[in-house]
């Protein structure tokens, strides 16, 4: 997997994560980068920025590294005492929606996320660059079946809440003492049909103005933020 940027390179190079390649640009100067690098024994290759061209699409900031692919946690590590605040995504799509989540999630202190295996987003470059290396520290889980994950969560005392406009409570009027499994629903669809129905509450975040809905990750940031505050 490629990755880029140095918020990210920086959170990689601390995680210990193993690295196959690092391709700095030949005027990188970013000595906390260099020492991290240097710390770390890497060889590094020096490329023109002519040679980084072919990297123009990516923010890059003048360092590429090669890593081994994202390795997701398994959801039984998500689910121990500690555990109060678990994020559930339903089949959300934007690569830029779930780095911001994730940016979020590590900066509340939420436990961990979980993501179906199909028809959704992976953790992959751009969701790393997003989350300005957020990933790395952040528990995420991949699961076959959405609805036999939100029946483990409940079976470990989890309440289930979800977000919709449509036959739902004001997200502040919710008590969320206990431990709370927030469900954040896909860009264009919401929440499916029998996640919805596995919800114990549905919350609203009131709008006020003519459009009639938010941003996926701008949602969750609310909700996560009423829960931990609640909290």
């Amino acid at each position: 997997m490629i990755v880029y940027g140095k918020n990210v390179a920086k959170e990689i190079l601390k995680s210990g994560k193993k690295i196959e390649k690092i391709i700095l640009q030949d005027n990188f100067d970013d000595k906390d980068i260099i020492s991290l690098i240097e710390n770390r024994n890497f060889k590094v290759e020096k490329w023109t920025k002519k040679d980084f061209s072919k990297f123009d699409k990516y923010s890059h900031q003048g360092i590429i590294m090669y890593i081994e692919d994202f390795k997701y946690t398994d959801l039984l590590d998500l689910l121990n005492e500690e555990s109060s605040l678990i994020v559930i995504l339903d089949h959300l799509e934007d690569p830029h929606n779930l780095g911001a989540i994730i940016r979020t999630c590590e900066a509340a202190g939420v436990d961990g996320i979980i993501l179906p295996k199909d028809r959704s987003v992976e953790v992959n470059s751009t969701v790393i660059k997003t989350s300005a290396g957020a990933t790395e520290n952040v528990k995420i889980a991949q699961v076959v079946n959405l609805n036999q994950a939100i029946k483990k969560l409940k079976d470990n005392g989890f309440w289930i809440v979800g977000t919709d406009l449509l036959d739902s409570i004001d997200y502040r009027e919710i008590d969320y003492s206990g431990k709370i499994g927030l469900v954040i629903g896909s860009e264009g669809f919401g929440m499916t049909k029998t996640v919805k129905e596995s919800c114990d509450f549905i919350a609203r975040i009131p709008m006020h103005g003519k459009i009639n809905s938010l941003n996926a990750s701008v949602a969750a940031a609310i909700m996560i933020y009423e829960v931990i505050r609640s909290k």
